[in-house]
């Protein structure tokens, strides 16, 4: 994995970095595995436009991922790594001895022909799934459950992970991809190992065309607007606009959003850094 500058040959590749793409070793995904997704453009049921700066992009196909990884104790070999549309990360294609086929975030260092498994049996190496409470402390992990068997929901995008810093009874004490510290059911699955593709932060499109084969539709500043589409618009000359807002009036630096009386409250040990 890593990055590609490209020469300044026309006025788009001029500041363009982009994936390498070394790592891929497919470029057709598992047909089984596939599904048609549909786009929205922004539009609810009734066609009226409910997200504004969407629309356009090119099509995909979505992927099933498996983010529950309960095939457990039955090891899989790793047949491919490809790109995925629909995510930063990268995705691996396993398959298990009892002839499944599955796709999986893949990890950092995943490689193809690696055999890995998921369970109380596994050992802590990069791509098996294990219980927080079988994970040794201090371990980087990814793919990590908030509830057991709902299957993962924290540390899913190009290169992130958590860390178990402690365990104390039925709780584990994470570190979080957001630096906040916070309790989770040792009962709940996390894989080993940092999300693949990291570099991902660092990639420059180069061109607003780029922007949107993605999707995103050109997005207008709020100071550039009247004062009946947003707080922030109007004035004579080049006003600043004020406060930060968003349009509904919703501060936007420093403005609290969390609800105090929110039942997760009384596990977050330390909150993220602002």
């Amino acid at each position: 994995m890593g990055l590609r500058k490209f020469k300044p040959v026309t006025p788009g590749t001029r500041f363009r970095v982009g994936a390498s793409f070394t790592e891929i070793t497919a470029t057709k995904p598992e047909k089984s595995l596939v599904v048609s997704s549909k786009k929205s453009g922004g539009r609810n049921n009734t066609g009226k436009m409910t997200m504004r700066y969407m629309g356009g992009g090119h099509k995909k196909s979505f992927r099933l991922i498996d983010f529950k990884r309960d095939k457990f104790d039955i090891p899989a070999t790793v047949a491919t790594v490809e790109y995925d549309p629909n995510r930063t990360a990268r995705i691996a294609l396993l398959h298990y001895a009892d002839g499944e086929k599955r796709y999986i975030i893949a990890p950092e260092g995943l490689q193809v022909g690696q055999t890995v498994i998921s369970g109380d049996k596994a050992t802590p190496e990069v791509g098996n799934t294990l219980k927080l409470a079988n994970i040794p402390l201090g371990s980087i992990i990814h793919n990590l459950e908030i509830h057991p068997g709902k299957g993962a929901q924290l540390a899913r995008s190009a290169g992130s992970y958590a860390q178990l810093a402690a365990r104390d009874g039925k709780y584990a004490t994470i570190k979080m991809p957001s630096g906040e510290t916070r309790l989770i059911l040792v009962t709940c699955l996390a894989t080993i190992g940092a999300v693949s593709n990291s570099d991902h932060a660092n990639e420059v499109l180069g061109k607003a065309g780029r922007n949107r084969w993605i999707g995103r539709r050109p997005r207008t500043r709020p100071v550039a607007m009247n004062p009946v589409d947003h707080p922030m618009g109007g004035g004579e000359g080049r006003a600043s606009g004020g406060h930060p807002r968003s349009r509904n009036g919703v501060l936007a630096k420093g403005y609290k959003t969390r609800s105090r009386t929110k039942y997760s409250n009384r596990f977050i040990i330390e909150k993220r850094k602002k």
